[in-house]
């Protein structure tokens, strides 16, 4: 049935990137949205730094923001970067593009696009905002949410036609059903931990490093990567484990400090004159995956975003694949014409595999950028994968574009992963492929493999 969705009461816990662009959504379709969240009002109180990883828009994160209506908003704030620009030891400097000319994936600080999400959002009279509401989780009886006032105390319950829990990969929404019998949950931690690091703008507020490109400091078991800003800026993070012989357990002091970034980016030192002090003064962030099942509580209750399916960085898709559960379900609300249990009965069961697959991607992505980027035999792999896609399009597409630019689901795009591996070693092996990459040995192996399939 149709649900009145002028009388259609929401709540969301949460007001991060997810819930903010969920709660633009239901208010174009009428819904009444009150958004909650523990943080106070970070327009106001200012974004704290220090612990961020900027973000990487590419285009399921579109769609969603498409929909909502505010592309052009959205672009104003990012910076395309075609492609990554690996940096050797010795200060060499290697362009890998991303896809297709024309494509890109978008730099946008998580801080102000989270800020500016907000602003879109709290310009719809629908949707009202209440900070410094810490969630106490639900209950499960009236399927009703306990929240504490940060700075009275107070403790009160919501009621509401339909509540999301987007408040993270810490949920307390989700932390209330993992309480329930059959309710499914993990989390793992990888051995690395990450810190964020700056280099400044020059001082006429112009770049100091190529502006349109991810750029990576690839270093086997560790990696330093940037992102730039429009201040002029780039974020840093530098993923190195917790313990062992390179780890920042071992950089205690300025000295150690100094030395490790002479020894494997020392390039970098000129351009970080607040590398000692950014490296002390920001914490040590962990990295965790959440995967859990079911995502819905009855009818009423619905979990989306980090909330259910946390991922490391290493793809860049954790914020888009948030963003695109909410094009799933914007989809689904026309499919079933508002009918709620329905719409969540099937996002329930059809959603949760295509999280568990970005969550694998995201793992094994991380091997890529800390390694395989500065391999030989990789690079010359991303330039026959460049070519055959160029030759035979609609046959071929790199499982990296199948996830950055495409909308084919996230399971499929790991069910590629083998096959194309398989794909490659047969192309590697062929004599002097290095030479004749664009030969005729090298299709007369992908149409032997394509006609096997």
């Amino acid at each position: 049935m149709k649900l009145d969705t002028k009388r259609k009461k929401v709540a969301i816990v949460g007001a991060g990137l997810v819930g903010a662009l969920w709660s633009v959504i239901l208010a174009k379709r009428g819904y009444i949205v009150d958004v909650y969240e523990r943080r106070p009002d970070f327009r106001q109180a200012g974004y704290i730094g220090g612990r961020s990883i900027n973000l990487a828009l590419s285009e399921r994160g579109w769609k969603a923001i498409e929909i909502a209506g505010i592309r052009e908003k959205i672009e104003a704030v990012a910076i395309p970067m075609p492609g990554r620009m690996m940096h050797g030891l010795d200060g060499s400097l290697t362009f890998q593009p991303y896809g297709e000319k024309g494509q890109a994936i978008n730099s946008v600080s998580r801080g102000g696009l989270n800020v500016e999400l907000v602003n879109i959002a709290d310009g719809h009279e629908q949707v009202h905002f209440h900070f410094n509401q810490i969630c106490r989780g639900l209950d499960l009886e009236t399927s009703a949410v306990r929240f504490e006032d940060g700075e009275t105390g107070h403790r009160y319950t919501v009621e509401a036609d339909l509540i999301f829990g987007t408040d993270g990969a810490f949920s307390a929404v989700r932390n209330t059903l993992q309480k329930l019998p059959r309710f499914n949950y993990s989390q793992h931690y990888i051995e690395h931990g990450y810190k964020e690091l700056t280099i400044p703008p020059r001082e006429d507020g112009s770049h100091r490093m190529d502006t349109h490109a991810l750029h990576i400091w690839p270093r086997g078991h560790f990696m330093l990567i940037a992102l730039p800003n429009l201040d002029g800026s780039f974020t840093c993070t530098l993923f190195l484990p917790f313990e062992g012989e390179e780890s920042f357990k071992n950089l205690q002091t300025e000295q150690q400090v100094l030395a490790f970034f002479k020894k494997y980016f020392p390039d970098t030192l000129p351009l970080m004159p607040t590398l000692v002090e950014d490296f002390f003064d920001n914490p040590t962030a962990a990295l965790v995956t959440v995967r859990c099942s079911p995502w819905n509580y009855g009818e009423k209750v619905l979990l989306i975003g980090d909330a259910c399916h946390a991922i490391v960085p290493f793809f860049g898709q954790g914020m888009n694949a948030g963003f695109e559960d909410c094009t799933i379900l914007d989809g689904l609300m026309d499919k079933y014409d508002e009918d709620w249990p329905a719409i969540i009965e099937e996002f329930n069961a059809s959603r949760i595999e295509d999280a568990n697959a970005i969550a694998d991607l995201a793992l094994a992505n991380f091997v890529e950028m800390r390694d395989k980027v500065a391999d030989p035999r990789f690079l010359l792999w991303k330039k026959i994968e460049k070519h055959l896609h160029e030759r035979f399009p609609d046959e071929f597409q790199s499982v990296y574009s199948m996830v950055s630019f495409s909308h084919v689901p996230y399971s499929q795009a790991l069910a590629e992963v083998s096959a194309h591996e398989e794909l490659f070693e047969r192309m590697l092996a062929i004599p002097k492929v290095d030479e004749n990459w664009k030969g005729p040995e090298v299709e007369a192996v992908f149409k032997k493999w394509l006609g096997e399939r």
